[in-house]
C-alpha cells in the first residue's frame, strides 16, 4: 500500500512525510471548526428548548377553550350532563351518571380526557353564575345547552389569561397583559 493506506479507521488519510511515520489524525483547524459547530448548534437548541412562558400559557388556554365548546357541543349532541374541573395542575371533565347522580371521569374522547399543564402553568375556576367558585368544584355544562356564564383563570410566571363563557356556551379570553408575577 502507499503512504495514504497506512492509517485505518475513521482518521483522514495519512500523509507520511519522507522517511517517517505515518501522521494520522485531525488538525488543530479541524477540531476548532468541529467545535465551533457544536457550540452554535447547542446555543440555537438552547434558545428554542427556552420557551416563551406567554406562548406556552395562550397555546394551553386555546386548548383548553377548545375543549370547553367541544364538551358543550357534546352535552348538547347527546343530550347528557358533562362538568369540567381544574386542580390547578390540569383539568378534568366529567360526566353525570343517570342512576345514581354522581360525577364520573369522562374517558374514551381525546379532548375530553383529563389533561396536565406545563410545569409553571396553574388552572382555577373563578366564578360560575356570578358567584365564587371553590377550587374544587365542578361546573356544570347543560344537555338543554343553557348554561350559567362561568369563568376559569389560567396562570403562569408571566401571564394571566381569563376565559370566560357566556350563557351560549362561547368561550372568550382575555389577556392581562400588565400580569407579572412576583
Amino acid at each position: 500500500m502507499g503512504s495514504l493506506g497506512a492509517c485505518r479507521g475513521l482518521a483522514p488519510p495519512c500523509i507520511q512525510a519522507p522517511r517517517a511515520r505515518p501522521v494520522c489524525g485531525f488538525t488543530l483547524v479541524e477540531i476548532l471548526v468541529v467545535v465551533a459547530i457544536i457550540g452554535i448548534s447547542a446555543g440555537l437548541a438552547a434558545l428554542v428548548y427556552d420557551t416563551d412562558d406567554r406562548g406556552v400559557a395562550s397555546r394551553e388556554a386555546r386548548r383548553f377553550a377548545g375543549a370547553l365548546e367541544h364538551a358543550s357541543a357534546r352535552a348538547q349532541w347527546r343530550a347528557e350532563m358533562i362538568g369540567v374541573s381544574a386542580d390547578g395542575d390540569g383539568w378534568r371533565f366529567w360526566r353525570r351518571s343517570a342512576d345514581s347522580n354522581r360525577w364520573l371521569p369522562f374517558a374514551g374522547d381525546d379532548v375530553l380526557d383529563a389533561h396536565r399543564l406545563p410545569v409553571g402553568v396553574v388552572l382555577t375556576p373563578l366564578s360560575f353564575a356570578g358567584q365564587q367558585v371553590p377550587a374544587d368544584a365542578i361546573v356544570p355544562l347543560r344537555a338543554s345547552g343553557r348554561n350559567d356564564p362561568f369563568a376559569f383563570v389560567l396562570t403562569s410566571k408571566n401571564a394571566r389569561i381569563v376565559l370566560s363563557a357566556d350563557p351560549l356556551n362561547r368561550v372568550t379570553m382575555q389577556a392581562d397583559t400588565a400580569y407579572a408575577q412576583p
